[in-house]
């Protein structure tokens, strides 16, 4: 434990510093199907060209799709908006044989990811 946690008397940093990275999650539903699409992949860790690629958009669309999807789920950064979209994975993802979903995979299969 550091010297600022042992001094605010708590170790949790989302305690202290205010901020629940799944705060949001409730509004996901108020996103557009390609706007779910985009956080999704965004929460791969992809870059904006990359995202581009994959969703057959410009580069410059998939900068206005992450824009609104932080606004409509109160997120100030682009970050933000991608640690949402990997601890949301499972709410998001509709493809049951993902070896994503359900929060870890079991060990051996995150090989399939490549595949």
């Amino acid at each position: 434990m550091s010297a600022r946690s042992e001094e605010t008397g708590t170790a949790c940093a989302y305690r202290r510093t205010g901020t629940v990275p799944v705060y949001g999650t409730d509004r996901l539903g108020e996103l557009t199907y390609r706007e779910r699409e985009v956080l999704l992949l965004l929460g791969t860790g992809l870059g904006n060209r990359r995202l581009a690629s994959e969703l057959g958009i410009a580069e410059r669309t998939v900068k206005a799709h992450i824009a609104r999807i932080a606004g409509k789920l109160e997120r100030e950064t682009r970050l933000q908006v991608s640690v949402l979209s990997a601890l949301s994975h499972d709410d998001l993802c509709v493809d049951p044989s993902c070896p994503g979903r359900h929060s870890v995979a079991p060990p051996g299969t995150l090989s399939s990811f490549a595949a």
